[in-house]
């Protein structure tokens, strides 16, 4: 798949996903910040916040469903950073990021949350420096498991701030090597090329806004994925998710 036809179909589906998370939070009752059921005794329902007379949020409150999920659909901007020759003047490539998440309290006074989930989420690069200066290509396509601490902080009921930093751990499932030059293609985890596992960091904020959600991370790659011929070699990968929370 290039970049244009990558592209199209990502903003198709980003549209798509827009079209419902307005619909959803079109719904009345949706808001993830509106339960106004108050009971005593612990484990039990409370406002997430206590307000003034103006409205104002004063404070997080727990309660008994203080968990959630979510789908998540987004664009890679993914590069390798390597010691080969060959991948001197590595270029962005484009790729599609979806999957599911969710997320668990761990606190009964802060807003601190567990997040994971799976993703298929297609990384790899471009350069121009291959075999006799020819354009090649290499897809690498993981399934991915994020393991993120994420803090909520409420600009109002409907509107948050979502910073998140944690690891990453994935699963090379498939991609292939495109040698432009030399008019042939194979598997990029072939012996002597890349190594199909990959773990790193994962950097990044969101906003939530209703039971929309909108994210921008980047995932930094500590494992080295090169074999023989790409030795040294670590992923990088900017990512933009759009999505929704239930």
């Amino acid at each position: 798949m290039n970049t244009h036809d990558t592209m199209k179909r990502f903003f198709s589906l980003a549209l798509l996903t827009l079209l419902v998370t307005m619909s959803l939070a079109a719904q009345p009752g949706r808001s993830r910040a509106s339960s106004r059921h108050h009971r005593g005794g612990m484990g039990h329902r409370y406002e997430r916040f206590e307000t003034s007379s103006h409205h104002t949020p004063l404070r997080w409150r727990w309660h008994n469903d203080n968990n959630y999920y979510g789908f998540r659909l987004g664009l890679n901007g993914a590069h390798v950073r390597s010691d080969a020759v060959s991948l001197d003047g590595n270029q962005f490539k484009a790729g599609l990021n979806v999957g599911v998440v969710a997320g668990f309290g761990l606190s009964y006074t802060t807003p601190l949350y567990f997040e994971t989930g799976l993703y298929y989420s297609q990384k790899g690069g471009e350069s121009d420096n291959g075999s006799k200066g020819s354009k090649f290509t290499y897809d690498l396509n993981y399934l991915e498991v994020p393991l993120l601490l994420k803090y909520r902080h409420y600009v109002s009921r409907d509107v948050t701030i979502e910073p998140f930093a944690g690891a990453f751990v994935a699963a090379g499932v498939g991609g292939n090597i495109k040698n432009y030059g030399a008019r042939e293609a194979f598997s990029s985890y072939d012996d002597g090329y890349f190594r199909r596992m990959d773990a790193g960091i994962k950097l990044g904020c969101g906003i939530g806004f209703n039971v929309g959600y909108l994210d921008l991370s980047y995932d930094i790659g500590l494992a080295n994925v090169g074999q023989d011929t790409f030795d040294n070699s670590h992923t990088g990968c900017l990512t933009i998710n759009i999505g929704v929370n239930f």
